[in-house]
């Protein structure tokens, strides 16, 4: 699915990939060192929504986010393209459509918690039961208690209501902060 999903995108791909070389200097992917399965590090591309002088932490620790934006990188977030490079991710099994999102390398306090609760057992996912449950909105603790609460209801079935609802949220803009 991932494959195909690449193939039908490749055009609009390519032209985001062009707007963001345009607009700001610097590579058009950014590859994010991330946590995945059994807190294994692997690199996640996204496209680059922000410039290159920005610290390597998650968005809502930086003091004003909003300076290390690149011209486009609010309608990339917003819209939420900057994600679509992760399905390279799960072409190469790191990641998968559904599951807890991939913590950053350095969010110790986020890996600590999962781990402690058997999160880490499951492969982060493009989207999850947090995701659609807050998103940006929620504290560590309550995204870290969405994440158990899917390692106990996993299915088919839920998935298939966490994709859609993603699709929605996504359609609609809604839960992004940053």
């Amino acid at each position: 699915m991932a494959f195909t999903l690449l193939a039908l995108l490749a055009l609009p791909l390519c032209l985001i990939a062009i707007a963001i070389k345009l607009s700001s200097r610097g590579p058009v992917l950014y590859w994010s060192e991330r946590v995945g399965q059994h807190n294994r590090l692997f690199n996640m591309p996204k496209f680059r929504s922000m410039r290159t002088d920005t610290p390597a932490v998650a968005t809502h620790l930086l003091t004003n986010p909003d300076q290390y934006l690149t011209p486009i990188g609010p309608f990339l977030r917003k819209t939420s393209l900057d994600e679509v490079p992760q399905l390279w991710s799960i072409l190469t099994g790191h990641m998968s459509f559904v599951g807890p999102r991939p913590a950053l390398f350095n969010q110790d306090d986020l890996i600590a918690l999962r781990t402690e609760r058997g999160v880490d057992a499951l492969v982060p996912g493009l989207t999850g039961w947090a995701q659609i449950n807050g998103r940006d909105e929620l504290s560590i603790a309550d995204k870290v208690r969405f994440d158990e609460e899917y390692v106990h209801r996993q299915s088919l079935r839920l998935d298939m209501h966490i994709l859609w609802r993603t699709f929605t949220q996504v359609w609609r803009r809604e839960g992004i902060a940053h």
